[in-house]
């Protein structure tokens, strides 16, 4: 199939099929794409709308973004996972104030040097907002294209990723590049699916190899499977005066980074001795709590939560950038993590 036949047929499927009503084709600016773009990064459009409408309520221009307080923004992105997106967005944004007058560059190179922004999302940007011809290879065009011209192998691998950003440049078309590229998107999130796609209904499928050889399940190829490994820790659920409880910011990187948690002993270290030499606190230990599994991408945490109750003080745990004294009944938008805030939750239905 010629690239004119193929972005024809897209489009003609587009006008009639696409999702015309999502939050961020409204007034599609470099900014407000630029947001859904990086909410969109592994998760789920009807996952992201809500996230989308609220941050934008609260941070509806870069400016506002830029100026805002870390925190803020992790408490708005708490439940949406991978933190480092909000991480990058925050700082990019303060980036862009700084550098580039608060306005969004609508420069590739310019776009990819900012964190979080790589390629196919620098791509997208140019293309959603400012109409530039400009390939993107998200998750949903990769499936697409994979299957369309059977590409062998798993697409993280360079030399498969490199074929199938040969096949995006092809295709993608000089008019229209905006519909274009936001109904590559959703063909690939509704019809060209992961599993069970919809082949009677895709434009595309009497050109397609996978589909012509009834291979659609083969393509593409999927990430190697490993075994994730199973990590350990103790949540400290630290009760002071009037059942507040102590949380703790994490590093800026890492897992969780930025945002507030229980402090996390060893395992195999005594937890009274350590509350009492980290902080001078004499505390009674509780019965611990039911191991809580947490699902990263790349490995699982069990976790053990251990109730402790402070009985007296020889120290102080000074609040500030670093430690904070939670009442869990009155939660305010700080960001905590999903197991962070079920445990919260907890807390505050007991007594």
């Amino acid at each position: 199939m010629a690239p004119d036949e193929f972005g024809r047929r897209v489009l003609d499927w587009f006008d009639a099929h696409g999702r015309n009503r999502l939050p961020w084709k409204e007034n599609p600016s470099p900014y407000r794409v630029w947001v859904s773009e990086i909410m969109l990064q592994q998760t789920q459009v009807a996952a992201v709308i809500p996230y989308y409408e609220r941050f934008m309520a609260r941070f509806p221009d870069l400016a506002a973004l830029a100026d805002a307080d870390l925190d803020e923004v992790l408490g708005l992105w708490a439940g949406l996972g991978y933190y480092a997106r909000a991480r990058h967005l925050h700082q990019a944004a303060r980036i862009v104030r700084d550098r580039h007058g608060g306005e969004m560059p609508l420069d590739h190179a310019a776009l990819q040097s900012l964190p979080g922004i790589g390629r196919s999302t620098a791509g997208a940007i140019l293309a959603l907002a400012a109409g530039q011809r400009q390939p993107i290879l998200d998750g949903n065009v990769k499936r697409v294209l994979a299957r369309f011209a059977v590409v062998d192998g798993w697409p993280g691998q360079s030399s498969v990723l490199a074929t199938l950003w040969e096949l995006a440049e092809r295709h993608t078309p000089v008019e229209r590049v905006a519909d274009y590229t936001q109904a590559m998107m959703d063909l690939g999130a509704t019809i060209c699916t992961p599993r069970r796609p919809r082949c009677n209904q895709c434009p595309l499928a009497t050109g397609c190899a996978a589909h012509t050889q009834k291979r659609e399940s083969d393509y593409p190829t999927p990430k190697p499977r490993r075994e994730l490994p199973v990590r350990t820790t103790r949540m400290v659920l630290l009760r002071g005066a009037e059942d507040q409880v102590l949380l703790e910011r994490r590093p800026p990187v890492g897992v969780w980074g930025g945002l507030w948690s229980f402090p996390e002993c060893p395992p195999e270290v005594d937890l009274a001795d350590w509350c009492r030499e980290r902080w001078g606190l004499e505390v009674t230990i509780g019965t611990p709590w039911n191991v809580l599994r947490h699902a990263f991408s790349h490995f699982r945490l069990d976790i053990t939560p251990v109730p402790a109750t402070v009985t007296r003080s020889g120290g102080t745990v000074m609040e500030g950038e670093r430690f904070v004294w939670y009442n869990p009944r009155h939660p305010d938008e700080r960001g905590v993590a999903a197991p962070v805030r079920q445990l919260l939750a907890t807390l505050a239905s007991e007594r």
